[in-house]
């Protein structure tokens, strides 16, 4: 019996690490040779991480990227490889893969479909690639595609037609809800349309907002799934082939699929801890109310860094609830981080004092309110500042879509775990984390959601319900719905309207937002780009 045995190496990159990178790859090979594995296959620009974004403009950066595979390339001895990488040529630069065998680089593939839609620029950096790339290893001929080659007609079956019996694919393919299923229906779809077995293989871990869940997999030419890699994980896995007398994927790694809720939860923690460690700070700092938002934010940045390395703020106000003090403090206790207790009246006091002659006959408002949120922004950056850590901040998609946050205020910060999650989905997940250990008091999961900014003060004082209001926001930024046809589906007129000139006018305030993980399919930033002045009227 003949068989090929092919590692998939899906590994957590960081983008512009290149020497780092390169070491994590020679010792992922070396492992390799001694385990007899035949080929390696890494990620979409493994070399570089993913996205490399505008760091692909600078020379010295490539040059970089040029010295690394070269000395991987001599480090494949009876052992082949695929690596990820940009590539040079006659004046263009290719999102390529080089094929490294017995310290050669023995063939490259240029990439031949590039996204530049949602999150993807890669137009702006790359030429694309012409000619399929079928290479031959123990008597099998393998047809090579980068990502989204594989989401449209015409690079895979170049490939079968060039004889090609496996078909691998090297992916950087991020994160959204929904997205892993995509995938399987998609590739299942390909190989049974080609009878041809496909291995695919995906980056995982956080990248600013992106976050890449790993989820590599292998199917058959019968369209089964043979290898199923963890979500949200480093592994490096080894998938067995039988080349003789037919072509037979047999069962490897079958990683159990997370449900939807725990596969958000994930994303989100993945997202803090990555963007944490990248970026070297020491842990991270929150503000915590005792309401509903807070109290997530706190669970996921304990769970991704180890409660340790988590401290809150409970900033109580003359309008802060008994219960909410109370829940905050059960809160931080029971997930076991660092409390300290600053109320915000003296210093609210002091603002207020400062500002009476140049309010002088005028009534109070809603900038009372923001002076409050803007006394709590100072006390948290102080604390970050002081510690080194990272200041979360707590608002949800719900909110920021309809600027219910005060800039420089609770918007304050470094990151936004919830800035992709709406409102009815922040009650999910925290239902989800409970599941696994009490760390939410009920009652904060059941009472209104509040502020707490003005006397009895309720988010509906202000907004539709959250049902209606997600609703709403679902269809005008998700699908892009016309007002009309929101209305038409059975949405309240006056709230829908009401609703879509807030999202509107509030561009402003997301552009200065903090970055946040990308969990729907349509997140503000980097998917949707508005102008902040412009005269389009509904």
């Amino acid at each position: 019996m003949n068989k090929l045995r092919i590692t998939l190496a899906q590994i957590d990159f960081v983008v512009g690490r290149i020497e780092g990178n390169r070491d994590r790859i020679l010792e992922v090979i070396k492992d390799a040779q001694q385990d007899k594995v035949d080929l390696v296959l890494f990620p979409e620009l493994c070399l570089t991480g993913y996205p490399p974004e505008d760091l692909l403009l600078r020379k010295d950066f490539l040059d970089r990227v040029d010295s690394a595979l070269e000395e991987i390339a001599r480090a494949t001895q009876n052992i082949s490889a695929v690596i990820g990488f940009p590539e040079r040529q006659n004046g263009q630069l290719f999102n390529s893969a080089a094929i490294l065998k017995d310290g050669l680089k023995i063939q490259t593939y240029q990439k031949r479909l590039l996204p530049n839609y949602g999150v993807f620029d890669e137009k702006r950096y790359f030429a694309s690639g012409e000619a399929p790339c079928v290479f031959e290893l123990n008597g099998l001929k393998i047809g090579l595609t980068l990502c989204e080659d594989i989401w449209h007609e015409g690079p895979v079956e170049a490939s079968v037609a060039a004889g090609a019996d496996l078909i691998v694919s090297l992916n950087a393919s991020p994160f959204h809800a929904g997205k892993l299923n995509e995938r399987h229906r998609l590739v299942k779809a390909r190989a049974i349309a080609h009878h041809t077995p496909i291995a695919y293989v995906n980056l995982v871990g956080g990248q600013d907002e992106l976050v890449f869940d790993g989820a590599s997999f292998a199917v058959d030419g019968l369209g089964n799934l043979c290898f199923q890699a963890p979500e949200f994980k480093e592994a490096v896995e080894v998938l067995e082939i039988e080349t003789q007398p037919a072509i037979h994927l047999l069962q490897g790694l079958m990683t159990a699929p997370l449900d939807e809720d725990a596969r958000i939860y994930e994303a989100l923690v993945t997202g803090i801890r990555d963007y944490v460690q990248k970026n070297g700070f020491q842990g991270a700092v929150l503000g915590l109310s005792g309401g509903i938002d807070s109290a997530l934010t706190l669970a996921l940045a304990a769970d991704a860094l180890g409660p340790e390395q988590v401290e809150v703020i409970s900033m109580p106000s003359r309008y802060t609830a008994d219960m909410s003090n109370e829940d905050a403090r059960l809160e931080a206790e029971a997930l076991g981080c660092k409390m300290h207790t600053i109320p915000i009246e003296p210093a609210f006091k002091t603002f207020l004092g400062m500002l009476e002659p140049a309010f002088e006959g005028r009534p109070a408002d809603l900038t009372e309110e923001n002076i409050q949120a803007r006394c709590r922004g100072l006390l948290l950056m102080a604390l970050s500042n002081k510690k080194g850590k990272i200041l979360l901040t707590t608002g949800n998609k719900s909110e920021m879509s309809v600027g219910y946050a005060t800039l420089y205020g609770d918007m304050a910060g470094g990151f936004a775990p919830l800035k992709d999650i709406p409102k009815l989905l922040v009650y999910r997940l925290s239902r989800y984390r409970n599941t696994l250990s009490p760390v939410i008091p009920e009652r904060v999961l059941t009472r209104a959601p509040s502020a707490e900014l003005r006397p009895d003060q309720r988010d509906e004082d202000s907004l539709p319900p959250y049902p209606v209001l997600d609703d709403i926001l679902e269809r005008y930024i998700e699908r892009d719905q016309s007002i009309t046809d929101i209305i038409a589906a059975g949405l309240p007129e006056q709230d829908v309207r009401r609703v879509a000139r807030m999202v509107d006018r509030n561009e402003y305030k997301r552009r200065q937002a903090p970055p946040g993980v990308k969990v729907t399919p349509r997140a503000f930033g980097r998917d949707r780009r508005y102008p902040m002045t412009h005269g389009f009227s509904h």
